[in-house]
């Protein structure tokens, strides 16, 4: 089953390269090209296409959809010709509705977001679109982070529903906000998304890994395209498919299981491997929109005041962040990897790992502001 979801990601990453090579020129010839974005993001607009999410869109949904039709229409003919889906059958029939409300939501945002990159919505309509897909999900379809919770406290279900929306709508806006400069977001997206991959495989979800693999594989092809200098960008198009996609997915992963003698969990500090493994994310998420806040300034209007800003203006460049920041994301993402795994004392040196890169950060940060 691992050979099959690696399979997956490679094709999916040999197409995502070819359309996105595609819609180069197809973004330059129709004029689809950078814009100032929500607020009026202050920034230097480059002859440069921002369609690029319709790759990575194309390369998880429609392999999703024609997966869901398949298993559909003809499982039994399908697992009779390629034995090694038979696994994935029980997994596919048991969310077929769920993955069939995960495909509507993801094509929702991803057309609102190709909108936006024409002719800005505004915060209001984006909010309002993301929070409904994420309520949907959560609400009809039982997606739940910190279920456990909801029996402890005796609260019902709204201590998970609360969170778990919470979680959504927070992943979805880091992964927009760090689409900030050529090749971040999709390198992030191939470090987190294949630690998530792995640790879906640990655990024999095949049904998630595969998806992860189709998202790993899809921002592999793209990346080529959009490192420095990028020939295309991804635009919201691609930014709030990724930041949803990985959001929801990383729900579906069982990150604690006391009973398991194998998988990614069996201490309960297990539950925040994902917490380690989007440390940058999340870390440039919230300090941006802390500083837009006590500026007084919209936390929505796009600024020059990412990390990866100040990184490339203290004289990194733009190759040389996307060194550092693949390599911060590496770090706290194996340490994530390998929390769930380990004892006590194991899982103590593990977060101070992960506390000690978030703080070298932070010092390159709060010393890069006056180069900015």
């Amino acid at each position: 089953m691992t050979t099959m979801v690696l399979i997956l990601m490679a094709t999916s990453a040999v197409v995502s390269f070819i359309l996105t090579g595609m819609l180069v020129r197809i973004g330059r010839k129709s004029g689809a090209l950078d814009t100032a974005g929500v607020g009026g993001h202050v920034k230097k607009l480059r002859f440069v296409p921002n369609i690029g999410g319709i790759a990575i869109w194309a390369t998880l949904v429609l392999p999703l959809a024609a997966g869901l039709i398949v298993m559909q229409l003809a499982p039994d003919t399908i697992t009779s010709i390629i034995p090694t889906l038979a696994p994935w059958k029980s997994q596919i029939a048991q969310s077929t509705s769920l993955a069939t409300a995960f495909l509507f939501c993801l094509t929702f945002l991803h057309v609102v977001g190709l909108i936006d990159d024409r002719k800005p919505l505004g915060v209001l309509p984006k909010t309002l679109v993301q929070l409904s897909c994420a309520i949907v999900l959560v609400i009809w379809f039982d997606i739940r982070l910190l279920a456990v919770l909801d029996t402890w406290l005796g609260t019902g279900t709204i201590i998970s529903i609360t969170c778990t929306v919470i979680w959504i709508m927070v992943l979805t806006n880091a992964m927009n906000y760090l689409d900030n400069m050529d090749g971040v977001t999709a390198g992030v997206t191939i470090v987190s998304g294949g630690l998530f991959m792995i640790a879906a495989l640990m655990g024999s979800q095949w049904f998630v890994a595969s998806m992860l693999a189709l998202l790993v594989g899809g921002n592999t092809g793209f990346f080529w395209w959009n490192k420095p200098k990028a020939k295309i960008f991804m635009g919201d198009g691609g930014s709030l498919v990724i930041g949803f996609a990985l959001a929801v997915l990383v729900t579906r992963v069982t990150w604690y299981d006391p009973e398991a003698t194998s998988g990614i969990g069996t201490a309960w500090y297990g539950v925040l491997m994902p917490l380690f493994v989007l440390a940058l994310p999340l870390y440039d998420f919230f300090t941006v929109t802390s500083l837009r806040i006590l500026q007084g300034k919209s936390p929505f209007k796009g600024d020059q005041q990412h990390f990866s800003h100040r990184l490339a203006a203290r004289g990194f460049g733009n190759t040389g962040t996307l060194v550092v920041l693949f390599a911060i994301s590496g770090v706290t993402g194996v340490a994530g990897l390998l929390l769930g795994r380990s004892d006590a004392s194991g899982a103590i040196l593990l977060t101070l790992v992960v506390c000690l890169a978030l703080l070298v950060v932070a010092f390159f940060d709060y010393t890069g502001r006056k180069h900015v």
